[in-house]
């Protein structure tokens, strides 16, 4: 049987197509994939950065060292929360005339209860970290110190955003 010209030429141009299919380039594609494992590897090693609230602003400071990782103290606006969970109302703790916050007290003495005796005395040797608003009261800053002074917690940090040094 004789093939048509129309024939023939639909099979020519389908043998020509056949070569040019879909193929997937697999370089550029392990390109993208190392360069995202490197961008993960390297955010995650900076992990020594704190996070913070979108509701505090943390003053600035000069400070050279490091923070280490401690229990932290969160002032927000109403609450103080120890490893994110509330422990006290501002409001009400301002109105007290003792110096020492009891649940604050009682939450840190739960942390070290929590821990074996070693653990307990490597976290008191971490102390704690004190992470509030700019504009929080020294006075509520001092009754928080003090709470972490009578429950074993010598080691009190603040936490700050670090500002360039100008060197002149």
């Amino acid at each position: 049987m004789r093939e048509s010209s129309k024939v023939k030429r639909m099979q020519r141009h389908h043998e020509r197509r056949k070569d040019q299919g879909a193929s997937l380039n697999m370089v550029s594609l392990m390109d993208i994939f190392t360069i995202l494992v490197f961008f993960l590897l390297v955010s995650a090693a900076n992990s020594d950065i704190l996070p913070t609230p979108k509701n505090i602003k943390l003053p600035l400071s000069t400070a050279e060292t490091i923070p280490k990782e401690n229990i932290v103290i969160i002032v927000g606006d109403d609450n103080i929360l120890i490893q994110g969970k509330k422990v006290a109302n501002i409001s009400s703790v301002l109105k007290t005339k003792n110096n020492i916050i009891i649940p604050l007290m009682n939450q840190l003495k739960g942390q070290l209860k929590e821990k074996s005796t070693a653990k307990a005395k490597a976290v008191m040797q971490k102390g704690v970290t004190i992470m509030g608003d700019k504009e929080v009261p020294y006075l509520l800053l001092k009754k928080i110190m003090i709470t972490c002074a009578a429950a074993n917690f010598s080691n009190i940090s603040l936490a700050v955003n670090r500002q360039a040094v100008d060197e002149a």
